[in-house]
């Protein structure tokens, strides 16, 4: 009796490995993105404790100069009442190259609600 044999073939196992190896690289370059939008949304949060716009971004700038937020700056955010409370919300986007005319467009956006 033969015994069937199973598994993947060399060119599967190069195919599967370049796809991971392209996950891989395409990762490693949104993975600083988003510790980058983590640490914006902190200072977001610090900064919504200010009570005049002004107050709100010079809060923001000074988190962002500790944790080296180059994306957006104090201008950039929207800042606004509801209630009595301060809320303070951002957007921005981020495009990775890939290849030639190819890029990864990343959309952030995020409150202090």
């Amino acid at each position: 009796m033969k015994s069937r044999q199973r598994g993947i073939s060399f060119i599967g196992l190069l195919f599967v490995g370049g796809v991971l190896a392209c996950a891989g690289v395409i990762g490693a370059q949104v993975a600083p993105t988003l510790i980058e939008y983590q640490a914006i949304s902190k200072a977001v949060k610090k900064a919504k404790e200010g009570s005049t716009v002004a107050e709100v971004r010079a809060i923001f700038d000074k988190a962002a100069d500790v944790d080296n937020i180059k994306s957006i700056s104090g201008k950039d955010l929207d800042v606004g009442k509801q209630g009595d409370a301060v809320i303070v919300s951002f957007s921005y986007t981020k495009e990775i190259p890939l290849a030639g005319p190819a890029y990864l467009l990343l959309k952030y956006s995020g409150s202090s609600k």
